[in-house]
């Protein structure tokens, strides 16, 4: 049987709840995986997910110049590699194109990987089409070996149509989340059999239907306070600015309060946002947490909102996991309509879609799911619904077992 090399951004992440689920999934379906990561783990946390799975971990000099003796011993062994000529070539126009530290440290990264491969390892799949499908690109030429990348988000949109086309012609194949990145990359394939949408989906063994809700609250006293979660980083294309403000612009006769859960650069700002907005007593900003507190923290609120938006430098969400995640707790969602998230949630059917970078809008739609308890049940029974239905992750394990060629079912 193969064993495949994941190249990784950096492992474990809890923001990447999702390719941890993916690789357990897949070691319990027999696949060889050895973990080569890009960067250390930096969260406080880790999820139960993480504790499960058996795969080695090589972690790669995250910059250069931390490991120079590492580095240099593998720029100079990777010259006796077969495709090292090949690689080499490629990298240098990549470059001119492309000229950054980051797309040294990417050939660097490459050398260290082909040198230092296990023998065993017949090939190599990168999750995300940006860093870590370049250090896999670079490495997998060295040594004439194939390679496969799963696509998401921020990897897609801010890298250069240039760079990939010739990622998708140099691939064994792709998989990417949502049907709407997947219209996009097949338009720049060589051909229409190399990108395939493969929903990422969710565990349900994790994610276990809720009890049934006692509290029903409508938001028209301090004791019947709504409850409004949001799980996620603190970056632009999250739009946490504009969904302070749409609580902000909520009616004073509605009560409620707002927990967030995730960690990023721009939290801090957000505070001095939410104090000047005056609602920062409302705000329970909890950082990120693992998975059993976030799930916790799912049935515990009424309501759960996502203000994705399209960043000033193109990044946008796919399918937030979240959303997902959300709704198989049974809690009515509040969304914007961008990017794949009309794929998960049917507008007034399975949750509330609004256009994105419009706080009023935002501000009106969780007003009314705020003060109807009944439109939250219904929304909230609608959604786990669909998402047990549809977006399962065996589904997609199906998939990645049939490319990887394993027997069995797990």
């Amino acid at each position: 049987m193969t064993t495949v090399g994941f190249v990784l951004k950096g492992y474990p992440r809890l923001s990447e709840t999702f390719i941890a689920q993916e690789i357990l999934a897949l070691e319990k379906r027999g696949l060889e995986i050895q973990i080569i990561s890009l960067r250390h783990p930096t969260d406080k946390y880790l999820h139960p997910v993480h504790d499960e799975i058996s795969a080695p971990v090589n972690y790669l000099p995250e910059y250069l110049h931390d490991e120079p003796i590492r580095v240099a011993r593998a720029c100079w062994n990777a010259r006796r590699l077969p495709g090292y000529q090949k690689a080499a070539e490629l990298w240098r126009g990549d470059l001119a194109r492309d000229i950054s530290r980051n797309r040294i440290r990417r050939f660097g990264q490459a050398c260290v990987l082909a040198v230092e491969l296990p023998e065993e390892i017949e090939q190599l799949h990168a999750h995300f089409l940006h860093t870590p499908a370049s250090v896999a690109r670079y490495a997998s030429i060295m040594l004439d070996m194939p390679w496969s990348c799963s696509a998401h988000a921020k990897d897609i949109y801010t890298s250069p149509q240039w760079e990939l086309r010739e990622k998708l012609a140099d691939c064994l194949w792709l998989v990417t989340c949502t049907a709407t990145n997947a219209a996009y990359l097949s338009k720049l394939a060589p051909s229409e059999n190399i990108v395939s949408l493969v929903y990422h989906g969710l565990d349900f063994d994790s994610f276990v239907p809720p009890d049934e809700r006692s509290d029903h609250p409508d938001g028209s006293s301090p004791l019947n306070s709504v409850t409004i979660l949001s799980v996620g980083r603190a970056v632009e294309k999250k739009g946490y600015d504009g969904l302070l403000r749409a609580l902000a612009q909520i009616p004073d006769n509605l009560h409620w309060r707002f927990v967030h859960i995730g960690g990023g650069l721009l939290i801090k700002k957000l505070m001095a946002l939410s104090r000047t907005l005056g609602i920062e007593s409302k705000i329970d900003w909890r950082g990120a947490l693992p998975q059993d507190q976030v799930l916790s923290a799912y049935r515990e609120a009424h309501i759960f909102v996502l203000n994705s938006r399209i960043a000033s430098d193109g990044d946008r969400d796919g399918l937030p996991n979240v959303l997902m995640e959300a709704q198989s707790q049974q809690l009515a969602c509040v969304a914007t309509s961008i990017s794949a998230i009309p794929e998960l949630i049917i507008d007034g059917e399975t949750g509330i879609l609004v256009p994105p970078d419009s706080p009023e809008t935002l501000s009106r739609a969780i007003s009314k799911v705020i003060e109807d308890p009944t439109l939250r049940q219904s929304l909230g029974k609608a959604g786990e619904q669909r998402v047990r239905n549809s977006f399962a992750l065996d589904a997609g394990i199906n998939d990645l077992s049939k490319r990887f060629d394993i027997a069995g079912d797990g």
